[in-house]
């Protein structure tokens, strides 16, 4: 008697079959600029990570650079981008822990006639690719090396940006420093230069004691726009980095960069453990290693097997293994064991080329550091004589033992005085800065924000 499935019982076996199926979404293109228009609209959410607890950045008090190079991190437009790289890794990591599915081969003959004939012919075999077996380790654990190495690049590039605005920052808060002088020499300049025209207009001076001073308001004038166009060209640049409309502003507070330890030999010794780019140039070469691996196995013949079953015209049944491989007579993967060879070649070469690069950088920043710090020292010993004479020169002023031209003199010396030594400061931080990121300190050593969830689709999608 034959039984047939019935259709309630059907219904279970196909939602089975049908639950681990992907399903496709619209995810329609944005028509609207996504620029923030305030710091409170960021992400300012640093996750948990290492042991710390999540901490929210404040959006109500001076950020210091450390801070805006976090929420760099956090929001930056490129690297929500790049983050897609960390996904593509992700499922080559998923197809190679996949294993190829079996093959089914049907047949079936109707009987037409024919001596001896008396029934159909039926054929079926199931068969399973060998070679993916074979070569399944070294394929995956050049995956997981893959995915780890993106994941390293991603954080170094992390890193970078984070960098970027720490030293926007930095140059901000200096370009407002040098805006503040500026002015102050402006202010100074050219009231000097109204009193001599007040004077010259009385007839008391010539034209020739107004003519210097002329030139030294022009002169001051152009070095405060020179100022302010860098102060708009830096503000726009940071608010690109933090995904912010480039007409906003936020207070930031005084830098405080913290100088490296003397002593550098044991980080420099210790940078392949820490330096994300120099980590996953290494996981890169781990993948090219089991690339090579898998590669030299696919040498060996492509082997496809497993057991068949067939019935002839005549009624005879039989049933047993079948093989089917290749013969490596003309191709015994020869292009790709040596495609495999010059990937880890190269791999290997960039990667010492790299480290080179790092150890030199080091020992440059660290030699600039010492000189910059002479310098800033001399440039604030300086500033500091500069304006104790200035205060001298104001009482002899005030006891009419010195003109007001003389006095204005010394005031200005005081301002590029003071000037010089903010650039010497805002060199020294830039490289002392530097200098701990070539060291591979002083920023999260963990990925801050994951590749973002895809919007879910509109219901007219």
């Amino acid at each position: 008697m034959t039984h047939r499935m019935s259709r309630p019982a059907l219904a279970p076996v196909l939602a089975l079959l049908l639950a681990g199926c992907a399903t496709y979404s619209a995810m329609p293109l944005s028509e609207q600029p996504n620029l923030a228009s305030s710091l409170t609209a960021l992400d300012r959410t640093i996750p948990a990570h290492a042991g710390v607890p999540a901490q929210s950045i404040p959006a109500d008090q001076p950020l210091s650079i450390n801070q805006i190079g976090i929420l760099a991190m956090l929001n930056d437009p490129d690297l929500a981008s790049e983050r897609g790289n960390l996904d593509s890794a992700r499922a080559s990591l998923l197809t190679a822990t996949t294993l190829p599915n079996p093959q089914i081969s049907l047949g079936f003959a109707a009987l037409l006639g024919g001596p001896g004939a008396s029934t159909p012919s039926y054929a079926a075999s199931l068969s399973q690719d060998i070679m993916a077996l074979v070569t399944y380790r070294a394929r995956v654990a050049g995956a997981r090396d893959e995915f780890a190495s993106v994941n390293a690049s991603l954080l170094w590039q992390e890193w970078q940006v984070a960098q970027k605005a720490r030293l926007l920052a930095l140059t901000v808060y200096s370009d407002e420093q040098q805006i503040n002088y500026r002015k102050n020499e402006l202010s100074l300049l050219t009231n000097e230069l109204n009193g001599v025209q007040q004077q010259t207009a009385a007839g008391n001076l010539d034209l020739t004691a107004e003519a210097p001073l002329a030139a030294a308001v022009a002169s001051a004038q152009s070095a405060l726009a020179t100022a302010e166009l860098s102060r708009l060209d830096d503000w726009q640049s940071l608010n690109a980095l933090l995904g912010l409309e480039p007409s906003v502003r936020f207070p930031i507070a005084e830098p405080v960069v913290t100088p490296p330890p003397s002593d550098l030999a044991g980080l420099v010794a210790s940078l392949p453990n820490r330096r994300p780019d120099l980590v996953a140039l290494q996981l890169g070469y781990s993948s090219a290693e089991a690339s090579l691996r898998e590669a030299i196995l696919m040498q060996f013949p492509s082997l496809v097997f497993g057991p068949s079953y067939s019935q002839d015209t005549s009624n005879v049944k039989s049933i047993g293994p079948t093989a089917t491989f290749d013969l490596p007579i003309f191709n015994r993967n020869q292009g790709g064991i040596a495609a495999a060879k010059a990937t880890r070649e190269v791999l290997y070469s960039q990667y010492q080329a790299q480290l080179d690069m790092a150890s030199s950088n080091v020992q440059a920043f660290q030699k600039r550091i010492a000189v910059l710090q002479k310098d800033y020292q001399h440039s604030a010993d300086a500033a500091r004589k500069a304006s104790s004479v200035a205060s001298s020169a104001e009482q002899a002023y005030s006891q009419g033992s010195l003109d007001q031209r003389s006095l204005v003199d010394y005031q200005t010396t005081v301002l590029q005085q003071q000037i010089d030594a903010s650039n010497f400061k805002t060199q020294l931080q830039s490289d002392e800065l530097a200098l701990g990121a070539e060291l591979g300190i002083g920023l999260p050593n963990t990925l801050l924000a994951e590749h973002p969830t895809p919007p879910a689709p509109s219901p007219a999608s």
